[in-house]
């Protein structure tokens, strides 16, 4: 496989595993829900590499949909590198606003992307798929990237939407298109059998019943077909209901042999037009259409356009609320419902105006589901376009002609900011200690890999969860003198944490008062705060 090299890639080629686990601190007024949760559906502010680090204990290997719309890195989006990179030309880099006469706007880019799309793949489950929007200007990097961070055998294909409605005069060839592009985490894990849209209400236009059958509506479709593989039973006369002789057209033979055409007449399947005299075609009911398989071409006057989706936003939050080039809710409606069911979750971590959540919400009204949405948006608009767009979708929307919308899509939603590292250095930092349950998840999850259930979290016994290998117990308050002089493991702890049942107990504390021979008897392998976290043995 080709390979890509672009300056500074070796100094981030890691950088994902060097990126520290942040807090998630939850914001009761920004939310829209009884009790904030990341079991709920989540909208996060703050930079999207690190809350992608952070949501790792939560959600890695449950994501069944990634959509992402990237900064095209067209010179004109005011985007700065500011992943802190320890490298001095990274630093040089740091807070720049990259634009078209940067020479290094496409290294910048494919920095920025190349830890994140790490990230994104580890949160991914095995029949997951990630769908990108990139235009012109980074869908070359993009592609070649994507095969290294997800591999080539991943790609399932290339989509061109449809953005405009009509040419740009300024342009030599006005671009009419963007990419959407499709990777699986992995191609033998992921289903596609089957994958077809509901028909819209456009499409179930086009059935109707001028004859009053009582099968129902239908739409009718042509009997003939090429003349090169056919065989002498597809050529004859077939007489209409009023009498008349009627052939395929030149060039062309009946798509069925004779006798299945006549189970088709008496199956009432026939049509000769209104008059009776017309050449036959076969009626397909409604009743039987199970979905409308999907191309790689989606026009816009199915997944909607850069004008609508304008519109769309401006409905919702009025003018005041000016966004650049947001997607239409149509697209992303489209996107959900090729990659998702029932109570699959849904990240996007561009989340920009919030087109995402809408679509999850409107599809959940639409078909009972009950997928949930994860959103991560770094800028200050955060909660006064992402959050409020959903927090208006939810509950209603009174000027729209959307009668859905009109009435609300319901739902709920945790608002959190990206707090403070959870590190060593400030572990022993008076008030600013993390809380018992941020650390027993960043503690449960570096250990074991598993998501972290807070429901089995038992602060009084110190006990954070179990996996199928081993119980875990956390030795913490988030309180320095208990730290430094009561938080040990000691012998009277460890027999209090009950007779071993087969199971290993991992216990975490700041120090022990144990030798090894106790531990063993006991079961117990110790780790040391801070973070001096192994995982399990195999």
């Amino acid at each position: 496989m080709a390979s890509l090299q672009f300056k500074g890639k070796a100094f981030v080629q890691n950088h994902h595993l060097t990126v520290k686990h942040h807090e998630l601190v939850p914001c009761k007024a920004k939310s829209l829900t009884p009790q904030v949760s990341l079991h709920d559906n989540v909208i996060i502010h703050g930079d999207n590499l690190k809350a992608l680090k952070a949501l790792l204990p939560t959600f890695a290997g449950k994501i069944k949909c990634i959509y992402i719309d990237l900064p095209y890195n067209t010179g004109n989006e005011h985007w700065c590198y500011n992943d802190n990179v320890n490298s001095p030309m990274m630093q040089e880099w740091l807070g720049k606003e990259v634009d078209r006469e940067d020479l290094t706007r496409h290294d910048k880019w494919l920095c920025m992307m190349l830890p994140r799309l790490k990230l994104l793949r580890e949160l991914l489950r095995d029949d997951g798929v990630i769908f990108i929007s990139i235009d012109d200007n980074e869908v070359h990097h993009l592609r070649m990237l994507m095969d290294e961070v997800f591999g080539e055998e991943n790609h399932l294909a290339n989509v061109l939407w449809q953005k405009r409605t009509s040419p740009d005069a300024r342009a030599f060839l006005g671009p009419a298109h963007d990419f959407v592009v499709l990777y699986a985490r992995r191609i033998e894990s992921f289903n596609a059998d089957n994958r077809l849209l509901p028909l819209s209400e456009e499409r179930r236009e086009d059935f109707k019943n001028p004859d009053n059958d009582p099968k129902g509506p239908w739409a009718s479709v042509d009997m003939t077909g090429q003349t090169g593989h056919a065989t002498p039973e597809q050529f004859y006369a077939i007489t209409s209901p009023k009498g008349k002789k009627l052939s395929p057209p030149e060039g062309r033979c009946w798509a069925f042999a004779e006798r299945t055409f006549k189970s088709l007449m008496s199956e009432g399947r026939v049509w000769f037009g209104a008059n009776g005299e017309a050449r036959p075609r076969l009626k397909r009911y409604l009743s039987e259409v199970v979905g409308t398989p999907v191309w790689t071409w989606w026009p816009n006057s199915e997944v909607g356009h850069n004008q609508e989706a304008t519109r769309e936003l401006n409905e919702i939050l009025g003018k005041a609320a000016l966004f650049e080039n947001p997607k239409p809710c149509r697209l992303l409606t489209r996107i959900i419902q090729l990659a998702t069911a029932g109570g699959d979750l849904v990240l996007d971590s561009f989340a920009g105006s919030g087109t995402t959540a809408h679509a999850v919400l409107a599809l959940n009204k639409e078909d009972g589901g009950n997928r949930r949405f994860v959103l991560v948006e770094c800028e200050d608009y955060a909660d006064k376009i992402t959050a409020e767009r959903i927090r208006r979708v939810i509950k209603g929307v009174p000027t729209t002609k959307d009668e859905a919308l009109k009435k609300g899509l319901g739902g709920t939603f945790s608002y959190f900011e990206l707090g403070k590292p959870v590190d060593a250095a400030r572990l022993f930092k008076p008030k600013e200690l993390p809380a018992y349950e941020e650390l027993a998840r960043y503690v449960f999850f570096t250990a074991t890999g598993v998501e972290f259930d807070p429901a089995k979290l038992d602060e009084s016994r110190s006990f954070i969860g179990a996996t199928n290998e081993a119980e875990l117990y956390l030795f913490y308050k988030p309180d320095i003198e208990y730290l430094k002089t009561a938080a040990a493991l000691t012998l009277e702890r460890a027999k209090a944490l009950g007779k071993p049942k087969g199971k290993r107990r991992m216990v975490f504390a700041p120090t022990k008062y144990l030798d090894q021979d106790h531990l063993e008897a006991l079961r117990i392998d110790y780790a040391q705060l801070p973070f001096e976290i192994y995982k399990l043995a195999e």
